[in-house]
């Protein structure tokens, strides 16, 4: 009877470096947000369009920690967090008519910071 070694999924933080942790500190920031605004809009489109976000930033935190395809996960993370803060200023500032920068609030400014930290730690991470 042969046997098989399976090698599954084990997190690998050693080959994390400090930029890593500043990108999954960065990514849970936002995905803090947008579960905490998703939930409270639910069941709403935004809401689950909120939480789905939030559940995509953890998703690729828990790929980066396994270290499964990084790259990729760097490649994808950049045009999804662009597109994010694209979509929150339109939906804010053109289509709601709110006034920038007076309107953003608290949490929308929390998490366009964190989420400038993370473009900025992935377009490192991809160079």
């Amino acid at each position: 009877m042969a046997t098989t070694e399976t090698q599954g999924l084990s997190p690998d933080v050693a080959s994390l470096a400090s930029v890593h942790w500043v990108g999954i500190v960065a990514a849970l920031v936002t995905a803090a947000v947008h579960l905490l605004l998703g939930v409270r809009m639910l069941p709403s489109g935004m809401g689950i369009s909120f939480v789905l976000a939030g559940l995509g930033f953890l998703g690729a935190i828990a790929l980066v920690v396994l270290d499964y395809r990084r790259r990729t996960v760097y490649a994808v993370g950049i045009p999804f967090t662009l597109v994010q803060i694209v979509l929150w200023y339109y939906v804010n500032f053109v289509a709601l008519g709110k006034s920038f920068p007076a309107d953003i609030g608290t949490l929308g400014a929390i998490d366009k910071l964190a989420q400038v930290v993370l473009l900025a730690v992935l377009v490192v991470l991809l160079r």
